[in-house]
């Protein structure tokens, strides 16, 4: 018997380097895209900063690099143009790959989803 794949909607509502948190859900973003389910990530909040280019952290784990991977792998990408207005954040900052969205691409992504992780 063959397992159905999963679609997950993960939503990065921390910054980058604030807490573990993006960390944690890229790579298990990355996992699940290893074992062939479909990944849709949802940058809000703070957590629009997980998709900036350029990051070099000096002291984590760069959550760029992890961005970057889970992209290379499927995964789709969009971040709260709302958001990024209010914190100032262009859409050329914005890695390759990612997206700037309204609440409407957030719901798509959720009635999409099989499961849905907040972080």
């Amino acid at each position: 018997m063959t397992e159905k794949k999963k679609i997950f909607t993960i939503v990065i509502g921390s910054g980058a380097y604030t807490s573990e948190r993006p960390y944690t859900m890229l790579r298990f973003a990355y996992t699940s895209l290893l074992e062939e389910h479909k990944i849709n990530i949802f940058l809000v909040e703070d957590g629009i900063f997980v998709g900036m280019k350029n990051q070099n952290p000096s002291t984590y784990d760069n959550v760029g690099k992890w961005m970057t991977d889970v992209i290379e792998e499927g995964a789709k990408v969009l971040a709260c143009g709302v958001c990024m207005k209010a914190r100032g954040l262009r859409d050329e900052e914005l890695m390759t790959g990612i997206s700037k969205t309204t609440m409407k691409g957030f719901v798509d992504m959720c009635v999409e989803a099989d499961n849905i992780l907040f972080s």
